[in-house]
């Protein structure tokens, strides 16, 4: 698959960017996600960290993100436990108190988030100084390949019934993938009362009421991926047969093609 073509943004060394990557039994998907974040950052030249926040993963994502640290650096490595699952609220409020950038990055740990995009929303985030950006699967070329079309009458229906009640201005309030102002995240954060997926969709209603802008990056993100996530949730593999290599094998080919 040809790879996207983006611009090169100017640098402004006055900018950092914080990655916060809440987890939880991620053992085996993050150091696939931190290796593509520091190819995409590194090779654009960004100053930036990655801010693990871990609520007391039993399989062990602690101590593979500890080694990740070793690997990389504890200047790009940053590990902020806590002791049990708290929500997705408060892990974004316990890693920006430890964030030391003047941008925030929020994105999922399981690699349903390519980090080739993030050069993209920097992008954006200069065109306007917009104080979100937004990635979003409705608008350009946007999309998920894979998913039959039962799956995409729901996703298009509930989006579609959202924008209908609320009127947003955005055109995907369900994803997770966005970049803030520092400033503007803490805002936010302060005034969100709600709790699992809707808890995303609030911050970018809130983002409108108290009139902050809104720019948005088209993604393209691929179902066989997803495939993995199910199978893994649900047991599906043989319990006794040692398949991470395999899988991580088949997940970083899954990643390649969207180069």
């Amino acid at each position: 698959m040809a790879s996207r073509k983006t611009t090169q943004p100017k640098r402004d060394t006055a900018d950092k960017y914080s990655i916060l990557l809440p987890t939880y039994n991620e053992r085996e998907n993050l150091p696939l996600i931190v290796w593509l974040l520091v190819k995409y950052l590194g090779e654009s030249g960004f100053n930036y960290e990655i801010i693990v926040i871990d609520d007391g993963s039993p399989d062990g994502t602690l101590e593979v993100a500890e080694q990740l640290q070793k690997i990389y650096g504890g200047d790009k490595i940053l590990l902020r436990p806590r002791e049990k699952k708290l929500g997705l609220g408060t892990a974004y409020i316990h890693g920006m108190k430890h964030a030391t950038g003047n941008f925030i990055i929020i994105m999922d740990a399981d690699l349903s988030h390519h980090p080739k995009f993030i050069p993209e929303f920097i992008q954006k985030q200069k065109e306007g100084n917009y104080d979100v950006v937004s990635g979003t699967r409705y608008r350009g070329d946007g999309g998920v390949y894979g998913w039959d079309l039962r799956r995409k009458l729901i996703s298009r229906g509930a989006n579609f019934l959202t924008q209908v009640l609320l009127r947003p201005g955005a055109s995907d309030l369900t994803g997770s993938f966005r970049l803030y102002k520092k400033s503007v995240l803490e805002s936010l954060v302060e005034r969100c009362v709600s709790k699992g997926y809707v808890f995303q969709m609030e911050m970018i209603v809130r983002a409108r009421q108290l009139n902050f802008t809104i720019g948005e990056v088209s993604l393209k993100l691929l179902f066989c991926i997803f495939i993995l996530f199910v199978l893994k949730k649900y047991n599906v593999f043989i319990r006794n047969l040692d398949v991470s290599f395999v899988l991580q094998l088949i997940i970083l080919y899954c990643c390649c093609l969207l180069e």
